[in-house]
Order: structure tokens, then C-alpha cells, then sequence
């Protein structure tokens, strides 16, 4: 797929390697570069995945970095149920109807 100027996308870029990470940092932290991901609308005129590219944010930064999707999802969640906490609205629906008896 051939991203266009204008487009949704997101960008992958080293922002610091392990040497530039701040001292202060856990050791295993401290060890792996900074990765960063951003998306934007495409500046270019046109781009395919891999390529190096500039980027608008939407507060409006210039931000250069390798195209990594076209029209990237949201790939967020709250991770594994558990299960403790489902059982705790069941629980608490019972005392609660028990105590309007």
C-alpha cells in the first residue's frame, strides 16, 4: 500500500540509544534504546512502508522518522481479565438486593 500526502500514519524513530539514556534509569531500561512512534498526516508526496518520512502532528510538529503503517488502529487494552474482580459485581449485586428485602 502507497501512502499519499495527507494521509494517517505513524512513524517509528530511535529517539536515544542506551548510551544517551539518563543515569537514573533501572539497569534493564538503561540498556535498550528509546523507541518512539508517532502519528501524523504524510508531508510527503507519496511514501510505501519503510521509507523515511516527515510528518505533521496534529498540535502541529515536524517530526522525520520510518513509516510504519498507513492508517494505523488503535491497538490498546486492558489486558487479562481477572477474575476476582468479575465475581466482585456479582457479590455486591446480591448484598445489595439482600439488603432492600
Amino acid at each position: 500500500m502507497i501512502a499519499k500526502k495527507g494521509d494517517w500514519v505513524q512513524i517509528y524513530f530511535i529517539g536515544l540509544t542506551p548510551e544517551q539514556r539518563a543515569d537514573n534509569l533501572p539497569e534493564d531500561t538503561k540498556q535498550v534504546p528509546l523507541e518512539i512512534r508517532i502519528k501524523g498526516f504524510l508531508l510527503e508526496d507519496e511514501a510505501k512502508i519503510g521509507d523515511k518520512v516527515k510528518i505533521e502532528t496534529p498540535v502541529g510538529r515536524e517530526v522525520e522518522g520510518e513509516l510504519e503503517e498507513i492508517y494505523p488502529e488503535y491497538k490498546h487494552n486492558f489486558g487479562k481479565p481477572v477474575i476476582e474482580l468479575i465475581q466482585i459485581g456479582k457479590q455486591l449485586r446480591e448484598m445489595i438486593e439482600g439488603d432492600q428485602e
